[in-house]
Formats: C-alpha cells, sequence, structure tokens
C-alpha cells in the first residue's frame, strides 16, 4: 500500500496525485472523527441495559398507567394530555423525546419515540417507550417490570373497566359503572346473588383441589328494562372486575376463540342479548352420511362470520374456556336458548328479573324524593302498574320534572 502511494505521488500527473492525496488525508479524518464517538457506543453498550415496550402491547399501557403514580412526573417540563388511561380523565404523561430521573439510586433516561405508518388509506401512530439505565445485571430490569406489573394489577384489583372486541379489546373510555345501591331487585335477590359470586371467588384452591375448571356462569333473564346489564355493570364494580362486552353476530368460531384468549384473569365475559345471537348449528336430522361431503361447522362458521353453537360450547367450558373468569349471559327470552347452553358447569346460576315489584317501586320513589313519607310513596307505587323498573323510573322523572316545574314557578310568584 505504502509503495503504491509512493508510486501515484511521483507520478507525471500531479493533479491526479494531489487529488489522491486529499482523498486520503480526508478519509483517515473521517475515520479519526468517528473513533471517539463509536468507542463512546461501545463503552454505553457494555455498562448499560436498556428495555423497550411497544404500543402494540398491553404493557404500554401498563408503563403509562405506573408512570401517573410516580413523583418524578410531577418535575418533567415536557408532557402530553393523555385521556386513554384507564380510570384517568385527563393524565399527564411525558411528550416525545428524552426524559430522566434518579430511581433505585441510579440515573434513568426515558425515550418515548411517536412516528406514523400508512396503513391502506389510513395513517397509524406508532409509540414507543425504551428505558436506559446503568449496570449490568438482569435482575435490576426484572425489579422495575415486577413494579409495573404490580401497579397494574392494584389499580385492576380497584376498577372495573368495558371493553369490547375490534380484532382486539378495545378499552371503552366513556364507561361509568354502576353502583350496587342503585340497582333494586326483590328483597334478597342481590344479596343471595352477591354471596354467591363471593364464594366462587374464595373457592380458587377447592376447584383445583377437585379438578373442576375455575370458572362460573350466571344467567340473568326476563323482559327487557328490568336492569340486567345495571346489575352486571355494578357486581363488576363491586368486585374490582373488568368486563369484556362479546358480541357473537361479530365473531365466527376462530376469532370468538382467540378473543377468549386474551382476556385476563379475575374478568366478566358478557354475552348480552344471547337469545338474538344467531349461531350456525348443525340441523339435527343431519345424518352421518353425509357429514363426509358436507363442511365442517368450524367451515361453516368462518364462511359465514358465525359462530357454532359447538364452538361457543367449547370456550365456556371445553379446552379454550379461560380461567378464573365470570361468563354473564342475559337474554329476554330463556327458553329460545338451547338446553345445552344451560346445563350446570356452563350455567351455575339463574336469575329471574320480571315485573317491578311493590318494594322495587317504593324504594326508587324513595331516591327521587327522599323527604317524601311512605304512604305517597306506596300510594304512587300502587297507583302505577308498570311492568318494569325501567318504565317506572321514567315516571319518576317526569314527575321529578314536574315537581322542580312548579317549584320555580312558584319562586317566581
Amino acid at each position: 500500500m505504502i509503495n503504491f502511494l509512493k508510486h501515484v505521488l511521483s507520478g507525471q500527473n500531479q493533479f491526479a496525485s494531489g487529488g489522491l492525496l486529499l482523498m486520503v488525508l480526508g478519509s483517515i479524518g473521517v475515520f479519526l472523527r468517528a473513533v471517539p464517538m463509536r468507542l463512546l457506543q461501545w463503552v454505553e453498550s457494555q455498562t448499560t441495559m436498556v428495555i423497550t415496550v411497544k404500543d402494540d402491547d398491553d404493557a404500554f399501557v401498563w408503563v403509562k398507567e405506573w408512570f401517573l403514580d410516580q413523583e418524578f412526573l410531577k418535575r418533567i417540563r415536557r408532557v402530553d394530555l393523555d385521556t386513554s388511561l384507564r380510570g384517568a380523565e385527563l393524565a399527564l404523561i411525558p411528550a416525545p423525546g428524552r426524559h430522566w430521573f434518579w430511581r433505585s439510586g441510579r440515573p434513568f433516561c426515558v425515550m418515548f419515540h411517536r412516528s406514523t405508518e400508512a396503513k391502506t388509506r389510513n395513517l397509524r401512530r406508532i409509540e414507543s417507550l425504551t428505558f436506559q439505565t446503568i449496570g449490568r445485571d438482569q435482575k435490576f430490569l426484572r425489579h422495575f417490570v415486577d413494579e409495573v406489573v404490580a401497579c397494574h394489577h392494584r389499580k385492576r384489583r380497584t376498577s372495573s373497566y368495558l371493553y369490547l372486541y375490534n380484532e382486539g379489546w378495545d378499552y371503552v373510555s366513556a364507561y361509568s359503572p354502576r353502583l350496587l345501591d342503585s340497582v333494586l331487585l326483590k328483597p334478597g335477590e342481590k344479596e343471595h346473588l352477591m354471596q354467591d359470586l363471593k364464594r366462587f371467588r374464595s373457592s380458587r384452591a377447592r376447584y383445583r383441589r377437585l379438578g373442576v375448571p375455575y370458572h362460573r356462569g350466571y344467567l340473568l333473564y326476563g323482559p327487557p328494562g328490568t336492569g340486567k346489564t345495571s346489575l352486571v355493570s355494578a357486581l363488576a364494580a363491586k368486585f374490582g372486575m373488568s368486563i369484556y362486552v362479546v358480541n357473537l353476530t361479530e365473531m365466527n368460531d376462530r376469532t370468538l376463540k382467540s378473543a377468549m384468549n386474551s382476556v385476563p384473569e379475575n374478568s366478566v365475559i358478557l354475552f348480552e342479548d344471547i337469545d338474538c345471537m344467531k349461531t350456525g348449528n348443525r340441523r339435527p336430522d343431519a345424518s352421518p352420511t353425509n357429514s363426509a361431503s358436507a363442511p365442517s361447522n368450524a367451515e361453516q362458521s368462518a364462511d359465514r362470520g358465525t359462530v357454532t353453537l359447538s364452538g361457543l360450547l367449547n370456550v365456556l367450558d371445553g379446552f379454550h374456556a379461560p380461567a378464573n373468569v365470570v361468563f354473564v349471559m342475559t337474554t329476554n327470552h330463556a327458553d329460545a336458548l338451547d338446553p345445552a347452553l344451560l346445563r350446570p358447569g356452563r350455567i351455575d346460576y339463574k336469575l329471574y328479573m320480571g315485573e317491578a315489584a311493590e318494594s322495587q317501586k317504593m324504594e326508587l320513589y324513595r331516591r327521587f324524593f327522599p323527604e317524601a313519607p311512605d304512604v305517597v310513596a306506596q300510594a304512587f307505587a300502587e297507583s302505577h302498574a308498570v311492568e318494569t323498573m325501567a318504565e317506572f323510573q321514567g315516571l319518576l322523572l317526569a314527575l321529578e320534572q314536574e315537581t322542580e316545574a312548579l317549584e320555580a314557578l312558584s319562586m317566581a310568584r
């Protein structure tokens, strides 16, 4: 190489030899300038640990929830407003960029990266969080991850959220759970139902010892407007369980199985108005001789976009049934359901929610007019024969508006 350079530089063409000399010197200069940066990158890679969380993983929301409990968040000067966090109407989280904080006796750097990706005709926002700290022992990272997971589980135990399935479970930010005291049933019904659910939730070890799948099914049936969905919301909130609503009309066997596999423990899986959901069942008169040439139930389900009865039963108590969950079905016509759906192990507790009783109407009247005497409440309840509590509530709302209007008119005079 040295002899080659001497030959070129001593050549007759001074412009060529001079240009080559400048190129060689420039390359050496670029290399020498890059040496400190490469050395710094090597030292950094050998002395730090990095953990990255992307927004297509549930842990991304868990980390943002963890941020809300940290004191250093109050000192960050560049923040974003976030309304997607569960239980927080408006939260402050670190804005895209690099942020520094001190944690467990060592410095931390978190980098929030945000970009967009063209997907068909729409732009999809992509986000990721990268944490970096000094050290080489993964035990510290494991401790950090355990802290994030513990924060998530702590929030789940004390809050109830609503999810709808759309190629994955989407959190419904506008959901507000019902209070259990606001759901009025006949005497003893609510207490007995709560006792049954409480007994189930404390019996996991017993189910495991007996070899029984650890889940329980409830059927709430009766006319529309009797408070079936409100009762589910109130019970879930009381026990700190989130609700996952399944709409069978928008699923087939494959998507139903996928949805059930991604439901976490300690959840309520709600099949609302299941009598209105058509399932792709095999005809009762289908003969075995024709079954070989006919497509299977799963194939028919995938083609038609419907759920077969066998597919539904399989996620209720088959191999694909989730553990530590509560199945709840609501229906207006329990007699329209297949008997196979109602057997114990799939439905373990049935509650009929029918015509409003006088005691329910009187208690609801007192909630609207707490200062009214019992005689007035009883007289109003007896004089308005309605079928459901929803209808009676409508009457009370109208009465309350009339009362407020009369009070405003009298004050104006």
